[in-house]
C-alpha cells in the first residue's frame, strides 16, 4: 500500500516499512480495548495515546509516495517518542523500557545505503532510554497504584521482546537466504548466457577474467556461410510471427547440428548462417565436422516445412584458412572470426548453387579421402583470381564424428539418409 517505487531495495524498506506500522497499529488497538475493558477512566491518558498511534500508524503507508524514507522517518519519530511518553506514564517497574533495546532493527526501515539517517534515530532512542532510566519514576503518574498491573506488563514486555527478537532474526535470515537463492539463480542464468554466446572454451577463458583481451590466430579453421535461397520473396509472403517462428524454428535446428558435430556457430545475419570448425587447434577434425555440418543442414533443410508456400533451399560455401578469432564488445559481447579465409568463404557461398554444397580446394584436401566431391572447375570470385571449385556431395566416413588417434572409424552419416554419391576426383 503506497510503495510506488520500482527500485527492488527501496520497495523492500518501504514495504517493511508498512508492515511494522500496521503491527505497531495492531497493538495500540489491541491494547486500547483492553484497557478500556479494565481500568476505563484510570488509563484515560493511555487510551488517548493509543487511539492516536493506531491512526497515525495506518496513515504512515500514505507518505511512501512522497520520499524514499519518508515513512520510516514517520514510523522511528512515533514509535520512539510515543514509547517514551508511556514509559514515563507507567513507570520503570512496567519494564516497558526493554523495547528500546530493538532500535537496531529500524536498519530494516532505513538500510545500509541510509545509515546517517539510521544513526540519527537510533541514537535518540539510545538518549530516550537514558532518559527515562534517570527520569523516570518507578510507577510513573498513571494508576501508580497499580503494582499488579506493572507486573504484568513487565511479565508481558520480555516475552513481548523475546518474540519480536525472534521474528525480526528470521524475518532477517529469510530475506537473506532469498537473496543469496535469487543471486545464484542470476549467476547461473548469466553463466549460461555466456556459454550460449561464446564457444565453450572461450567463455571458459572469460570467466577466469587472466586475460584482459581474448584474440588468437588458428592457422588452419574450416569457414562455412549458409544462405536461404529464394528468401526474400518467401518473407514477403508471410507475416511477421510466421517468419520469425519458421526462421527460429530452422536455426535452433542448425544449431543442435553444430553442437552435436562439435562446430562452433559464429552468428546469423538476417537468413545467412557461419560457423566454423577446427577452432580449437584440431584443423582436420574441424574440417571433418563442418563437412558433416554442412551435409546434415541440407538434409534438414530438406524437410524443413514451406515458408509462405514456397519450398527454400541452402546455398553453402566452405573454405579453409588462417583467421584470427577474438571476443569484441562490450553492451553485446560477440565471438567472431576475421582474414582472407572468411572473405573466400563468403564468396564461395555467394558463388555458388541453391541446394549444393561448394567448397574450395583448400578445404577439399583436408577431407578428401572421407568424403565424396564432384569437380566444378575454375570459378571467378568477386575481388579475387579464379579458384577451382568442387560440390561436396556426400560422405565416405562413419556418422559418429569420433576421431581416435587422429583417424575417423567408417561408415554412413546421419543414420544413413544421406546417401553418398557424385564424383569423387581431384
Amino acid at each position: 500500500m503506497g510503495v510506488t517505487a520500482e527500485n527492488p531495495d527501496i520497495r523492500r524498506r518501504q514495504i517493511f516499512t508498512n508492515i511494522g506500522a500496521f503491527a505497531i497499529a495492531l497493538n495500540a488497538f489491541s491494547h486500547l480495548l483492553l484497557n478500556v475493558v479494565l481500568f476505563p477512566w484510570d488509563l484515560m491518558p493511555l487510551h488517548i495515546y493509543n487511539a492516536v498511534v493506531t491512526v497515525l500508524a495506518l496513515s504512515v503507508h500514505r507518505l511512501q509516495r512522497y520520499g524514499e524514507n519518508l515513512g520510516a522517518i514517520a514510523l522511528s519519530t512515533l514509535t520512539i517518542g510515543g514509547h517514551t511518553y508511556v514509559v514515563l506514564a507507567l513507570g520503570l517497574d512496567s519494564g516497558l523500557q526493554i523495547y528500546f533495546t530493538l532500535a537496531a532493527f529500524l536498519l530494516f526501515i532505513f538500510g545500509i545505503e541510509q545509515w546517517r539517517q539510521f544513526l540519527i534515530f537510533y541514537a535518540a532512542a539510545f538518549l530516550a532510554l537514558i532518559a527515562t532510566l534517570y527520569f523516570g519514576r518507578p510507577t510513573g503518574f498513571v494508576v501508580p497504584q497499580q503494582a499488579e498491573f506493572r507486573e504484568t506488563l513487565a511479565v508481558q514486555a520480555l516475552i513481548n521482546t523475546m518474540i519480536i527478537n525472534l521474528l525480526l532474526i528470521a524475518y532477517a535470515l529469510t530475506a537473506l537466504r532469498r537473496a543469496e537463492i535469487e543471486l545464484s539463480q542470476e549467476f547461473a542464468r548469466s553463466e549460461s548466457l555466456i556459454d550460449v554466446i561464446l564457444p565453450r572454451a572461450i567463455a571458459a577463458r572469460l570467466k577466469r577474467g587472466e586475460e584482459r583481451r581474448i584474440a588468437d590466430k588458428v592457422p588452419s579453421a574450416s569457414i562455412m556461410f549458409a544462405d536461404l535461397a529464394g528468401f526474400t520473396a518467401a518473407a514477403n509472403a508471410v507475416g511477421p510471427d510466421e517468419l520469425v517462428g519458421w526462421l527460429d524454428e530452422l536455426f535452433c535446428s542448425f544449431d543442435g547440428l553444430c553442437t552435436s558435430n562439435g562446430v562452433d556457430k559464429i552468428k546469423t545475419i538476417g537468413d545467412s548462417y557461419m560457423a566454423v570448425g577446427g577452432l580449437d587447434g584440431d584443423a582436420q577434425r574441424g574440417a571433418v565436422a563442418i563437412c558433416r555440418l554442412a551435409l546434415e543442414m541440407q538434409h534438414e533443410m530438406s524437410r524443413h516445412k514451406a515458408l509462405g508456400g514456397h519450398r527454400l533451399s541452402l546455398r553453402i560455401g566452405i573454405h579453409n584458412g588462417v583467421v584470427v578469432a577474438g571476443v569484441i564488445g562490450d553492451l553485446r559481447v560477440s565471438y567472431d572470426v576475421w582474414g582472407d579465409a572468411v572473405n573466400v568463404a563468403q564468396r564461395m557461398e555467394a558463388h555458388g548453387e541453391p541446394g549444393r554444397i561448394q567448397v574450395s580446394a583448400q578445404l577439399m584436401a583436408m577431407v578428401d579421402h572421407r568424403f565424396a566431391f564432384e569437380r566444378r572447375g575454375s570459378i571467378a570470385l568477386k575481388g579475387m583470381a579464379e579458384t577451382e571449385a568442387w560440390f561436396l556431395t556426400g560422405a565416405l566416413a562413419d556418422a559418429d564424428k569420433e576421431i581416435a588417434d587422429g583417424e575417423i572409424a567408417n561408415g554412413e552419416i546421419a543414420n544413413g539418409e544421406i546417401a553418398n554419391g557424385g564424383e569423387r576426383s581431384r
